[in-house]
């Protein structure tokens, strides 16, 4: 059984338990539950959370699980919300990830899958996770593109998942690349290709992450400076806060999932998540 709190995301071909849910006028989430049959059952919850009404919405619904008699529950997130902020910069900052890891953890899930994190840190804060890699989207891209293109690590932090990833893809040909940080400001301010000419060669760079796309386009500029290709970008989550314009004048496609709701375009392909239980 499972328990779709975003009713435009279902990963999970199970029997769906109804809910009505809804935001008290006070700003507090609710819901109640349609069934009286759940008695015993071991349920998955799913989820989109990108508010911490989203995370109250979870927290209920599981209240409600319990008390309908549910004797375990599971979790799956696509996205795991705080990722990014998996360390403390600098004094006053909170450990975001943390924050929520615990949380989470306070709702005893039997287990807790989440799907391509930002790094290693939320596996290791989570209780009874399971990561699901990206290896499954990134082969479902290269059925889209020439089989000839190179992949690109966008940054250091990036190095072990592309270099795992290029093994399960037979694809060794990697081009590494960095971004330059000032640490007084903390912004980026330039980035560098370490190859010498690409001769034309089709690239396609693969992060986890696309909030902004700043990092995206400073990499697809370095690239062409070094004579690349086409351009393709494939990103696990796509926030694309800064709409895609100005992405779409640097790449041929954008690439991404479902983990967070996209809009019909033709420049982006989603490739929606699945897992089975």
């Amino acid at each position: 059984m499972v328990l779709n709190l975003d009713s435009s995301f279902k990963p999970l071909l199970l029997q769906e338990i109804e809910f009505e849910a809804f935001t008290f006028s006070g700003g507090e989430p609710h819901v109640k539950l349609n069934t009286n049959s759940i008695e015993g059952e071991t349920a998955w919850v799913t989820h989109r959370i990108t508010t911490f009404n989203d995370l109250g919405l979870l927290f209920v619904a599981c209240d409600a699980l319990r008390r309908a008699g549910i004797q375990s529950l599971n979790l799956f997130l696509p996205y795991f919300p705080g990722a990014r902020q998996d360390r403390v910069m600098v004094s006053g900052e909170p450990l975001t990830a943390k924050v929520y890891a615990d949380l989470i953890n306070q709702l005893h899930f039997k287990q807790v899958v989440i799907f391509d994190p930002h790094s290693e840190v939320v596996p290791a804060l989570l209780n009874n996770c399971v990561v699901l890699n990206n290896y499954e989207f990134i082969n479902w891209v290269y059925e889209q593109i020439p089989a000839s293109t190179l992949l690109v690590a966008p940054d250091g932090g990036s190095l072990k998942k592309i270099y795992g990833l290029s093994a399960f893809l037979n694809k060794y040909s990697v081009v590494e690349c960095r971004k330059h940080r000032n640490t007084e400001t903390g912004k980026i301010d330039g980035f560098t290709a370490f190859t010498e000419d690409l001769n034309r060669q089709p690239c396609l760079i693969v992060d986890d992450i696309c909030d902004g796309g700043a990092t995206f386009i400073g990499i697809a500029k370095t690239l062409k400076e070094k004579n690349a290709g086409d351009l393709y970008l494939a990103v696990s989550h796509g926030i694309f806060s800064k709409g895609l314009n100005e992405l779409q004048a640097h790449f041929k496609n954008i690439f991404t999932t479902n983990s967070f709701p996209q809009k019909e375009n033709s420049f982006v392909s989603t490739f929606n998540l699945a897992m089975t239980n």
